[in-house]
């Protein structure tokens, strides 16, 4: 049975069977016992996205993984880097440094708040968030989505849909479906402290089902 560990572009949580490209987490918010989500959604405001692969960790999934023998942090996975960006995740300062250190310097330059640490943009982060944050949503009309940089994801009729290219892709836990026109309206999914990082530069990784 799928574990309710997949993390959809609003940040909800869901057990389906495709895993992914990455991994990441917002804390421990699960019972290594039942191998069950708990009450909270997260118990960090620090949400991060990793590889899944790195050195040679191996870790027991939802399981208990601390030294002492807790649930150490709770493993979640995300179609791509795209999907965990719209989250409100970042990438991790460990396993993916290169990536983390691009989209430090892209998230100040794009919010015009120099030499912040991690600590102050996961605050700004958190408050921006779909899932955790307070912010009212966002409805963009078809000039405003045309302005959107690539990465960015909306909510148009119920599905979410990523922007390549002037373009709208469907997305779904095990890929992307086919591009299509901009819709007229949609509601803003990626935090807007992530888009000023992607309107400076950061290239997230798409999943292949993106094409090239």
């Amino acid at each position: 049975m799928s574990l309710a560990n997949r993390v959809a572009p609003d940040g909800s949580l869901h057990a389906v069977a495709a895993r992914g490209m990455f991994t990441g987490n917002r804390g421990v918010i699960h019972d290594p016992q039942t191998r069950t989500l708990r009450g909270r959604r997260w118990t960090t405001k620090s949400w991060i996205v990793c590889a899944c692969q790195w050195k040679d960790v191996r870790r027991d999934v939802w399981g208990r993984n601390a030294p002492g023998g807790g649930a150490g942090w709770s493993e979640l996975f995300f179609l791509d880097e795209v999907t965990a960006l719209a989250a409100g995740h970042r990438p991790c300062h460990y396993c993916r440094r290169a990536a983390a250190r691009a989209f430090a310097a892209a998230f100040d330059a794009g919010n015009a708040l120099p030499g912040l640490n991690a600590l102050q943009r996961d605050a700004i982060l958190h408050r921006a968030r779909r899932l955790s944050g307070d912010a009212p949503q966002t409805l963009l009309d078809r000039p405003a989505l045309k302005d959107l940089p690539d990465g960015a994801m909306i909510e148009s009729g119920g599905q979410f849909l990523a922007i390549r290219g002037g373009r709208a892709l469907p997305w779904r836990f095990s890929g992307y479906g086919p591009a299509a026109p901009l819709p007229d309206k949609a509601a803003l999914v990626t935090p807007g402290p992530t888009l000023g990082a992607l309107r400076e530069g950061f290239a997230p990784v798409w999943h292949c089902s993106a094409g090239a």
